[in-house]
Order: structure tokens, then C-alpha cells, then sequence
């Protein structure tokens, strides 16, 4: 099955050109609002191959991997950037504001496994690099989810936001910063939205199986895994067509917020989406990922508009997606 966007979607560049952000997108980010939980031990591995919706076993030391933590429903209690330090060493980069209280349950499923599973933000710094300057300290960008060591830091390759390669670097606390010009926060916020890949944060928690926010399409998924929380529904989801919500770009005026609900303005009753990820546009209003109905995104050329929090809010754009979707590869 193809799906598609409700009308013919405006490329990025299109956007770009009418609200152009600055010239120059490369640069270092400092990100405070990501944390590090750490398993260590003999079973680390076995352990989250049992609870992740990836394939951590088949994970090399050069690879990377999205993955989301799920309950029983199918529905994403967490999703981390994923990687090996070393065998027996795993490390789970996520949203700080969900960090702890993911911490807390899957140390639930441990029993008997030796694995420990600690809070280590504090031991670890994180940085976003845009463009250019993960040329300062790698001589290309890698491919998507690879994983470069560079002395006792990791350099973790990212989908693209608006055209620029990015990357993830994890060094130990008082590593000195990867070199490169200084980049808001708030513009690497917005590369991240526009990389189409939306975290999952505490006003979006259990909101959502995988596929609704495309991971199955991201590298997010793996179906030929054994069994984790919620793998029979994510699975169904999957095979027997029954998944009414994908993930969307959109571009809007005003401002956003996660967990916001999107309406159409015939029905002001029953919202048709979500927004799961969000950043203001550098050049005015807002890009955002909205998690919604494929009937709302229909290409009938009278479907009513989307709008941002009522059916009379702010009218929402459809950005044509960067990547494609399972279904149409």
C-alpha cells in the first residue's frame, strides 16, 4: 500500500525558499536535553534483545541503531539511538524527561540476566554536528546509523535535517568538544524535525506504536527479531494492514507544542493527529512532526484543511516527507 499526503506536498526546498534559514547550517550543539542510560554486563545484550524492537545482537561495533522500548499494547514508552562501547557494554541515548522513569521499568525485566542498568547522563557529554563540521573530525559523513570511535569518543551518523548531514558524538565528561562553530539549540531542534524522526518525549509517551511515527521506514524495526513488549501488535500493525496513522512534516504559522492535537476544520470534535516533535522555523512559525490519520491526508482535492489545536487554529502545511516509506520501497 502507497500512502499519500492529503495535497501534492510542498518539497523542503519550495519551503526553504520562501522562509530561507540561515546560510550556513553547520555547526556543534551542545544537547542538554539528551540523556545516557548505560547496561553493562555479561547478559547486556541478551537482555535488551529481549525488550528493544531492534536487533541488538546482529549490532556490530561499527553500527548504530533506533530503537523504541514499547508496553505490551505496542506502544513506545521510550526510543533511543542505540550503540555498543564494547560487548559487553551498551549505551541508550534518549530524552532526558523520559530517562529515569525508562530506566526504572526495564530494570524490572532483568531478574536473573546480569545486566545492570544505570543513569550515567553525568559520566557522558552529547553534542549534535551539522554539515561541515563533522568534517573537522571525520573525513566524511558516514552512512546512516554507522558508528565511527574516534579515541574514546563515539561518532554516531543521523538521518539528514534539511539537506545537511548530521551526526551524534558521545565522548566521557570533560572530553574536550568536537571543534566547530557554535549552533543554537534551537536550530538543531529544527534539523531534527526536519529529519522526519521523532523522539519519543514524556507529552508523547505511549501515544504511539512504532509505525505511526514511521520507524519500520527509519530503521527502527526489526521483524525478524525475536519476541519484546508489544511485538505481536507492532507486527500486525505491519502485515495485515490495519495502521490507520503515519507521520507527517508540517510547516505552520505561530507556534507548537508536543502533544498538541491537530483537527480538520469540518471536525471540530474528534482531532485526526498529534504532534510528536516540533521547532520553530529560523525564518518564522514552525516545522513539526504530526503523527495522523491517513484519511486525513488524503489527495482529494476537497479535503478540508489541517489546523493546529482546534478546526479553526492555525492552517497546516504538508511538507513532502525525506525519506520514503516501507510500503513504497
Amino acid at each position: 500500500m502507497i500512502i499519500e499526503p492529503m495535497h501534492t506536498p510542498l518539497s523542503p526546498a519550495a519551503v526553504l525558499t520562501a522562509n530561507p534559514p540561515p546560510s550556513d547550517l553547520s555547526g556543534v550543539c551542545l544537547l542538554p536535553h539528551l540523556g545516557v542510560i548505560r547496561v553493562t554486563g555479561d547478559d547486556a545484550v541478551k537482555f535488551l534483545q529481549g525488550q528493544l524492537t531492534q536487533d541488538v545482537a546482529l549490532m556490530s561495533l561499527s553500527e548504530s541503531r533506533l530503537a523504541a522500548f514499547c508496553n505490551v499494547k505496542g506502544r513506545m514508552q521510550a526510543s533511543f539511538v542505540v550503540f555498543k562501547r564494547s560487548p559487553q557494554e551498551v549505551l541508550l541515548v534518549c530524552s532526558r524527561d523520559i530517562l529515569e522513569q525508562t530506566r526504572k521499568r526495564l530494570s524490572m525485566f532483568v531478574m536473573r540476566a546480569k545486566a545492570v542498568l544505570l543513569d550515567a547522563s553525568g559520566e557522558f557529554v552529547l553534542y549534535g554536528l551539522a554539515g561541515s563540521a563533522i568534517e573537522s573530525i571525520a573525513a566524511s559523513a558516514g552512512a546512516v546509523w554507522s558508528k565511527n570511535d574516534i579515541d574514546t569518543a563515539n561518532l554516531v551518523f543521523l538521518y539528514p535535517g534539511a539537506g545537511q548531514a548530521r551526526a551524534l558524538w558521545c565522548a566521557p565528561a570533560g572530553t574536550q568538544p568536537p571543534a566547530g562553530a557554535d549552533m543554537p539549540l534551537p536550530i538543531w531542534n529544527w534539523l531534527e524535525v526536519r529529519s522526519g524522526i521523532a523522539m519519543v518525549t514524556q507529552p508523547i509517551f505511549e501515544a504511539f506504536v512504532p509505525q505511526m511515527l514511521n520507524y519500520e521506514s527509519v530503521g527502527g524495526v526489526s521483524f525478524k527479531k525475536g519476541c519484546y513488549p508489544g511485538q505481536e501488535i507492532v507486527a500486525r500493525s505491519q502485515f495485515r494492514g490495519i495502521l490507520k496513522r503515519r507521520a507527517y512534516l508540517v510547516h505552520g504559522s505561530g507556534e507548537a507544542s508536543v502533544g498538541q492535537e491537530v483537527f480538520q476544520a469540518t471536525d471540530p470534535d474528534q482531532p485526526c493527529g498529534m504532534v510528536a516533535a516540533c521547532a520553530p522555523h529560523p525564518a518564522g512559525g514552525f516545522d513539526a512532526i504530526v503523527s495522523m490519520q491517513t484519511a486525513a491526508a488524503s489527495t482529494s482535492s476537497d479535503s478540508p484543511a489541517l489546523c493546529l489545536g482546534s478546526s479553526t487554529g492555525p492552517v497546516l502545511t504538508l511538507l513532502a516527507m525525506p525519506y520514503a516509506l516501507l510500503e513504497d520501497i
